[in-house]
Order: structure tokens, then C-alpha cells, then sequence
């Protein structure tokens, strides 16, 4: 079966990629450890959108709890899926501009190194997949 690897499964525009690619046929792995609640408060969490996505699509999707800055979680979800992976959207960011003004390091790290991870990541494993960029 074809795997897509989502990150930000939780957010916006990776629930709705989740949603879209198992309603296509594929296994969607989802990648999101809910960072929104820690860098916006309990009123930003995510939790309730995991939740949704794991009921209505059921076996189709498969939820990891993995932050894109942490290299070994990343590139254990690589090795386990490998060339099954047909296709990687990355969707997950730290998306305030005025949070990044005040924490540019750690935004750096979550938008780019995350992002390069990710693109390393499928070189190693998954050098056929398509990347689909979609974030801030």
C-alpha cells in the first residue's frame, strides 16, 4: 500500500491533506506532537483534530506523536515505512511571524531544520516520493 507521510496531520492544511490522500486509498502516517498548545496556550491545541482524524478515517490513518526537529524520531518513521512511501507533504510550522520575532532560534528550528530533516529523510528512504512543501 501507498504511504503518505503528513507533518502538521493536526493542523489545517495537514488534516485536510490527511483526509484527502486516505480518501484516495493511501495509508496516511501522520506526523504532530501538538506544538501549537506549547507555543500558544491550551486554547491552540490540536488534541481535538487527532482525535477526529483517527475516527473518521479509521485504520486509514496512523497517528505519531514525533516533533520534525528530532532526527532519530524522523528518520524510525523513514526506516519503518521506507519505499512505501509514495509521497510526503509537510505541512507542519511554527506559523506567527510575531512569535518567530521573539523566538527567531527556535522558529528557525522548527521551520528550517524541521524542513531539512524532512527533505533529508525522504532522500534517504524514500528517494522516489514526491515532497510537497506547504507551509510557512
Amino acid at each position: 500500500m501507498s504511504v503518505a507521510i503528513v507533518t502538521g496531520s493536526a493542523g489545517l492544511g495537514g488534516s485536510e491533506a490527511a483526509r484527502h490522500f486516505a480518501g484516495l486509498g493511501m495509508q496516511v502516517v501522520g506526523i504532530d506532537n501538538d506544538m501549537r498548545r506549547r507555543l500558544f496556550g491550551a486554547d491552540a491545541s490540536t488534541r481535538w483534530q487527532i482525535k477526529s482524524l483517527q475516527r473518521d478515517l479509521g485504520h486509514a490513518y496512523r497517528h505519531l506523536d514525533a516533533d520534525v526537529r528530532d532526527v532519530a524520531a524522523i528518520a524510525q518513521i523513514f526506516r519503518e515505512y521506507g519505499r512505501d512511501i509514495a509521497l510526503v507533504i509537510h505541512a507542519a510550522a511554527q506559523p506567527s511571524h510575531d512569535w518567530a520575532a521573539r523566538r527567531p532560534r527556535m522558529d528557525f528550528a522548527i521551520n528550517a531544520q524541521g524542513t531539512l530533516n524532512m527533505l533529508e529523510a525522504t532522500r534517504r528512504r524514500a528517494p522516489d516520493a514526491a515532497f510537497i512543501f506547504t507551509s510557512t
